[in-house]
């Protein structure tokens, strides 16, 4: 979070920045590789543009694009000031969606999040003003700082894109999607996300400390920009981005690869340092985001590798671990690493005759 923004903030298409635009690239309509080459080269600049701010995040930004593109939602798990907010908001910005943003607290109510009826009077009636959620990418920060009646606000948006707010039920206008960030570190004043809403949450990712060269290159741009708040022009607009969505709906999945999610997804379930493994909804996620990785990587089918890529993000956060391996610290990233070691890849030759993967495990 920067000095700039404000507890609940607004930009969008709207913003100062994208005035800027000579011309934004829209997104193709589902179908051919010419519509598949056309959604990678859109990805690109929007990992392009968000990544001239959000320094040596990479992989991170890459895989919450492809959840994006796949219609999830995104979770930011690290330590304070790494570019949590930052990355969303400008996400937010070269896809060209109207943002939101929440600062979760202690206090703050669930009409807060969805919102509330105001009585006017000048028409002596109540009127319903829409809260934060209603936007097109929400960032909810620090979700861990609320309590679990107001965390819950948020399961049916991010489950059904609709609010109930005052005997109403208020559908979301789409593309809706969800952002949040969570301290790992502090357990003071913290209320742990419950695993239903953990299991919303497409991926969960984390950036880790930037290298040496990267953390001097974050101060030599903030020195260089002479102000604290970034943008970044939009690289194409909420129909567009609906528009990516359909080619990434468009991508064919062959059998075996969704074997070798189920059976991923599986053997979480009977490794001995977990309680609880994922559920179904962690394998289709697994085959989900490898469409929208295909997609970025101008392919209309999906790879084993694809699969693996995504597995630490996808699976991780959906298990609970055993008492005793949880007090030995045993990381559910290491679980979700050693399953994808002893799963066995699947030999795959695609439709048009192309063998693409072969072996056992993850290969270098």
């Amino acid at each position: 979070m920067t000095p700039a923004e404000t507890p609940a903030e607004s930009t969008g298409p709207e913003h100062p920045s994208a005035r800027d635009i000579p011309a934004r690239v829209e997104a193709p309509a589902a179908g051919a590789q010419d519509d598949v080459d056309r959604a990678a080269a859109v990805g690109r600049q929007v990992l392009d543009r968000t990544a001239s701010v959000v320094v040596g995040a990479q992989s991170p930004l890459r895989l919450a694009l492809a959840a994006v593109l796949a219609g999830g939602h995104v979770l930011f798990e690290d330590l304070p000031g790494l570019g949590k907010t930052l990355a969303a908001k400008t996400l937010a910005q070269a896809l060209g969606l109207p943002f939101r943003r929440l600062q979760f607290t202690p206090d703050l109510l669930p009409s807060d999040v969805t919102g509330s009826s105001i009585f006017n009077p000048a028409t002596r009636e109540f009127e319903f003003k829409p809260g934060p959620v209603f936007a097109g990418l929400f960032l909810a920060d620090e979700i861990n700082r609320t309590s679990p009646k107001t965390q819950s606000a948020l399961l049916e948006a991010m489950a059904e894109a609709q609010v109930s707010a005052e005997g109403s039920t208020l559908p979301l206008e789409r593309p809706f999607h969800v952002f949040a960030t969570s301290n790992p570190i502090e357990f003071e004043g913290t209320y742990p996300l419950p695993e239903a809403q953990l299991d919303r949450f497409m991926v969960r990712l984390r950036f880790g400390y930037p290298g040496v060269a990267g953390e001097r290159d974050i101060i030599a741009r903030r020195i260089d920009r002479r102000q604290e708040e970034t943008s970044v022009a939009a690289v194409t607009t909420a129909s567009g981005l609906l528009r990516l969505q359909s080619v990434v709906e468009s991508v064919d999945v062959d059998d075996d690869v969704i074997d070798y999610a189920v059976r991923l997804t599986a053997a979480t379930r009977t490794h001995p340092a977990v309680e609880v493994g994922a559920s179904p909804r962690g394998s289709q996620a697994l085959v989900l985001l490898g469409r929208a990785l295909a997609v970025l990587d101008g392919r209309r089918f999906v790879l084993p590798e694809d699969v693996k890529s995504g597995a630490v993000a996808v699976l991780a956060h959906r298990l609970t671990l055993t008492p005793s391996s949880w007090a030995q610290g045993v990381a559910a990233e290491q679980i979700v690493a050693d399953t994808l070691a002893e799963v066995e890849t699947p030999p795959t030759v695609h439709r048009n005759g192309a063998a693409v993967g072969t072996g056992r495990g993850v290969r270098p």
